[in-house]
């Protein structure tokens, strides 16, 4: 297998026999998600074979949730059969978490699983592959996003439980679920290193003991922090699993899932977040017109251009008149003036070919500028939009109307609208020559154009609406491809293209309704108009015709003529034109409607700006913090009085929905408080720009982030550092190797999203950057789930080395990760449970520590006392 210049995978021999429980581990970047990947038939394979007999089901490493409700997604087009959803749900620890939804499984999921925790998102894509009943079970890293609680009880009910009899390759990096695998695989440098069952590869002397140990010496601390607390000892093994059962029963959802807390906001909406597209009803106002002709100059080009159009109408008039007037009748006259007509009648034409050029650049002039001014008026409002308008709006609606709305202002608006005008001032050029002729001809061209207008009325309200619709339909088209291409290898593992394929094809379908029938409406509209404008051009021809001779002037008749065949054609033009501006005229609403977003804060406050070393000391005083996500919902973080002090590390934990995530967003100001303060080193975070707080503090995310580009475009984006100092970064976080052997070194490609790096390469990227930054204040929203026991071991020494004098504030649900910390804050039901050092916390039996560390002890012993669960 290969990918780019080296074999990513290299000399794999496997057998694996159904019914067997494989387990995968190694460190990062070693190749485990490739195994899976292949044996999916997901890489290009140099040499050997796959054979895989029996279906797969696969649960990828980056939770893939489709947009739509949490049991759509688990059934995955398969029937409803209740009896076996309730067992899956049960399984998968999903019960409880239904509880805390209004909707239960029919709870609306965002785009990405954008309202969902990490440790939910991750168990609904397992009850997905559960509830498929296949016979291969691929799953990449299944326990990284859950905590200890949860991992435990996925472990014994599901893989242990519900798939006792299938065959199931896990990859891991929590060395308490090896030991019940028939078969554990090490993987190191895209090869199987060693094979072999827990205790025969503890005997070799082969590496396998590193993974081990750091997670023995991880354990180890929590005991040691533990019994230094309390003396008393540690039950058997019954004992403990009676304490298991109280656990249960005190805290029946002991969870630490970091979650982007929306759960409640849904509750609101019958489970609806993601709200149906908007649409204007009703006729266009008459303010996204001066919006339109006012963008560019305040307007002043507009009269310039109709004067320009109005000038060259006037002109055309003048010379057709001139030669029906001046050029002789009859043979008898003779050409002596011809000279002088011919002169007049090229000064004419060559004013009205000037006017026509002066008019054509300054349409053009104007709609390039108007619509450049537009597209930069919504981009700025969408990405000063806050992050409440990305959680419940599907991108395929943003890029919907920045590319299909914005390229019709583009090319189209500008000259639909001029045809507007231009054909309403050539009409009147046409009624003012007929006027002079043939008035008569009026006594049915006014009725007929009532008529008309009559029917531009009635086509009006019907094309504009499916106009509207047919820009909404758009955007379901947009975000589901690029929502399948996301989950390309799941669709493919479960066997579902067709059904994708299907879905995608009915969406063009409905997006080519509304369309096809504006095009049916505009036949009929067209039809009716053309038969009008013919009655009109036969009459004034059977007039002309019959008039007694000698009451016109022949050459004049033949002017009245010529114009009276245009007349009806641009009557029909005046009416088509009209309605057609109209209806390009919903894509320029419908930018407008982007480009009155509400505003996060200013970046930059100018009276208000902090000194340049701040934050120094990096205190963090929360005041009666209270934060809601919208006015009518109730508040997620309730009166949070507490103060993080200076170059300490402060480490946060709690159930999913306590309001972790929300804690650490409000710092950021991702979401503003609705009551109280946070005073960073006695500068209200409030009172500055959202610039200068943001660029002094650093995060490194759950969801690991990367931009396509370079490594050193990544790792420093605004290119303040040397090549040393990111070298240095690289090698603190333990990628400097597997960069220097790429051939472009810091210039090593970052495809999008960072797809060609693994999941805990780019958790270490991310790391990488915040060393770079050296901010005063790092936040780590569980920066280390992706990663094996070893390197978390590492990055845990490198972060207490490198902030050892700075802030660090840390959401886990590694409890080793946080026993080290200074102090500890639980969270609850957002109020502090409690908040103070780990030891003080386990001095007291009864804390809501002191049982999570049980739990996470209990959950270790359980493993590694039995090497093989019963199956």
């Amino acid at each position: 297998m290969e990918q780019g210049g080296n074999p990513t995978l290299d000399h794999i021999q496997l057998k694996v026999k159904k019914g067997m429980k494989v387990a995968i581990c190694g460190t990062v970047g070693s190749g485990k998600s490739s195994l899976l990947a292949c044996i999916l038939g997901e890489m290009h394979k140099l040499s050997g074979t796959v054979k895989v007999s029996g279906d797969k089901a696969y649960v990828p490493q980056s939770p893939w949730i489709l947009t739509g409700n949490i049991r759509e997604n688990i059934l995955f087009g398969k029937p409803y059969e209740s009896d076996k959803y309730n067992r899956t749900i049960e399984a998968c620890a999903l019960e409880k978490d239904f509880e805390l939804f209004a909707a239960a499984d029919m709870t609306e999921i965002g785009e990405r699983g954008i309202n969902m925790s990490g440790g939910q998102k991750q168990r609904i894509q397992i009850a997905r592959a559960v509830y498929q009943d296949a016979e291969i079970y691929l799953l990449d890293d299944p326990f990284s996003a859950v905590d200890a609680h949860t991992g435990s009880q996925l472990f014994k009910d599901c893989l242990m439980g519900i798939l006792k009899d299938k065959t199931i390759l896990y990859v891991t990096h929590q060395v308490e679920f090896l030991p019940a695998a028939d078969l554990i695989l090490v993987m190191q440098h895209g090869k199987i290193t060693e094979a072999g069952t827990f205790d025969e590869l503890l005997k070799q002397n082969i590496g396998f003991e590193v993974l081990v140990g750091a997670h023995s010496d991880a354990l180890e601390s929590v005991m040691t922090m533990e019994s230094s607390s309390r003396t008393t000892e540690f039950a058997t093994v019954d004992n403990e699993i009676d304490a298991h059962a109280n656990i249960n029963q005190e805290f029946p959802y002991i969870k630490q899932d970091s979650e982007h807390n929306l759960n409640i906001e849904i509750t609101e909406r019958e489970g609806r977040l993601v709200q149906d597209e908007e649409r204007e009803k009703g006729s266009i106002g008459r303010e996204v017109y001066m919006a339109y002709l006012t963008a560019v100059k305040g307007g002043a080009l507009v009269p310039i251009i109709i004067l320009a159009q109005s000038s060259f109408q006037v002109l055309q008039v003048l010379s057709n008149y001139w030669m029906a007037w001046a050029c002789p009748t009859g043979d008898d006259e003779l050409a002596d003036g011809m000279d002088f007509i011919l002169l007049v009648y090229t000064l004419l034409a060559v004013g009205s070919a000037f006017c026509v050029l002066l008019r054509s650049s300054l349409v053009a002039i104007a709609g390039l500028r108007t619509a450049e001014k537009f597209f930069s008026n919504m981009l700025n409002s969408v990405l000063r939009a806050p992050m409440a308008f990305f959680d419940s709006t599907p991108t395929g609606r943003i890029l919907n109307r920045v590319s299909t709305d914005q390229s019709v202002l583009d090319l189209e608006m500008a000259s639909k609208l001029g045809s507007c005008a231009f054909s309403i001032i050539l009409l009147l050029g046409t009624i003012a020559v007929m006027s002079q002729v043939a008035w008569q001809i009026f006594v049915i061209f006014i009725p007929v154009t009532a008529i008309c207008i009559w029917y531009q009325r009635y086509y009006i309200p019907t094309a504009r609406e499916l106009a509207r619709l047919a820009g909404i339909e758009g955007a379901p088209i947009l975000h589901h491809f690029a929502e399948s291409l996301t989950g390309a290898a799941t669709i493919r593992a479960f066997d579902q293209q067709e059904r994708f394929t299907g879905a995608n094809l009915c969406l063009i379908d409905n997006h080519s309704r509304p369309w096809f029938h504006n095009v049916s409406a505009m036949e009929w509209l067209s039809f009716r108009l053309n038969q009008l404008a013919n009655f009109v051009f036969a009459f004034s021809l059977l007039l002309l015709v019959t008039l007694p001779e000698g009451v016109i002037n022949p050459s004049i008749a033949g002017l009245a003529v010529t114009y009276g065949i245009n007349l009806n054609v641009q009557q029909a033009s005046v009416i088509w034109n009209i309605c057609n501006a109209e209806n390009k005229m919903i894509s320029v609403e419908r930018i407008l409607q982007y480009s009155n977003l509400t505003s996060e804060a200013p970046l930059v406050i100018e009276d208000s700006r902090p000194p340049l070393n701040w934050p120094d000391f990096g205190t963090i005083c929360f005041t009666n913090l209270q934060i809601r996500y919208a006015e009518h919902l109730p508040s997620v973080l309730k009166n949070i009085t507490c103060t993080f002090p200076g170059r300490k590390k402060v480490g946060v934990v709690g159930r999913t929905g306590s309001g972790k995530s929300t804690l650490i967003q409000a710092i950021f100001r991702v979401v503003e408080a609705r009551e109280g303060s946070i005073v960073i080193d006695d500068v209200d975070i409030s009172k500055i720009g959202l610039h200068d707080l943001r660029s002094r503090l650093s995060i490194i995310p759950q969801d690991p982030t990367m931009f396509e580009g370079t490594i050193r475009g990544n790792l420093d984006p605004l290119e303040r550092h040397s090549d040393n100092q990111i070298w240095e970064a690289l090698d603190k976080c333990q990628l400097g190797d597997i960069v220097r052997q790429k051939p472009d070194k810091l210039e090593s490609s970052v495809v999008e999203n960072g797809e060609n790096w693994s999941v805990g390469q780019r958790q270490l990227f991310c790391l990488g950057r915040a060393l770079l930054k050296k901010s005063s204040i790092l936040v780590l929203d569980e920066a280390t789930a992706s990663v094996d026991s070893a390197t978390d071991g590492a990055i845990q020494k490198i972060i207490s080395q490198e902030f050892q004098d700075r802030t660090v504030v840390t959401i886990a649900h590694r409890i080793h990760t946080v026993i080290d910390s200074d102090l500890v804050l639980v969270l609850s039901d957002g109020r502090i449970a409690e908040y103070d050092s780990p030891a003080k916390l386990l001095e007291r039996d009864n804390s809501f520590f002191s049982k999570l560390i049980k739990e996470y002890s209990m959950r270790s012993h359980c493993f590694n006392g039995v090497p093989k669960l019963q199956h």
